[in-house]
């Protein structure tokens, strides 16, 4: 199994702490499960400009094919002007459709306040939904105040982490086995 965490913001560190903690317990966890983290900071892609993911080259394609091989995704993404980040925005376009087909997709969500609640609700399922992922319901929201020195501070939060990751990994698990009973090999 392939599960790929995108750390979907190029500036701040809020979703990066939260993402590095994430893929932390899922290797403590599941260490058989063989796990990528994309921070999108790390990697200067193109701008979609509805070419084929195959066609692009150097960082936009090694990105949106690791993306594409992977079986699960957990997103992490700020909440920035009351919707999420045109890079992670991008990496949607990038891809094709059904992009996220037969993978299951969960959210880790960065917001100054507690006003933005719904923004995952809003905009980030929808399009989830749309590219045919099947997603994990329950999202991390994690505000300003549950972190303190580029730590998240809050033991709530750090719970309901360790619970998005049980949840993505058996989510992920048994949607293979059904596809496997019902394709019988």
């Amino acid at each position: 199994m392939k599960i790929v965490g995108i750390s979907g913001s190029i500036v701040g560190s809020k979703t990066r702490t939260a993402m590095d903690v994430t893929i932390k317990i899922l290797k403590e966890k599941y260490p058989h499960i063989d796990v990528t983290l994309l921070d999108l900071a790390d990697f200067q892609i193109q701008f979609s400009d509805g070419r084929n993911y195959l066609d692009y080259e150097g960082d936009t394609k090694y990105v949106a094919q690791t993306v594409m091989d992977a079986d699960a995704l957990i997103l992490g993404t700020p909440i920035f002007q009351a919707s999420i980040p045109a890079t992670l925005k991008n990496i949607f376009d990038l891809l094709p459709e059904k992009a996220f087909q037969d993978k299951v997709v969960s959210m880790v969500v960065t917001a100054g306040s507690a006003k933005h609640f719904l923004i995952p609700e809003q905009q980030l399922k929808p399009i989830l939904s749309y590219m045919k992922a099947q997603i994990v319901q329950t999202y991390v929201y994690i505000e300003e105040k549950d972190f303190f020195r580029k730590a998240i501070v809050n033991d709530d939060i750090l719970f309901r982490l360790e619970r998005l990751v049980e949840d993505t990994v058996m989510l992920t698990e048994t949607f293979a086995k059904i596809r496997e009973a019902a394709y019988d090999f």
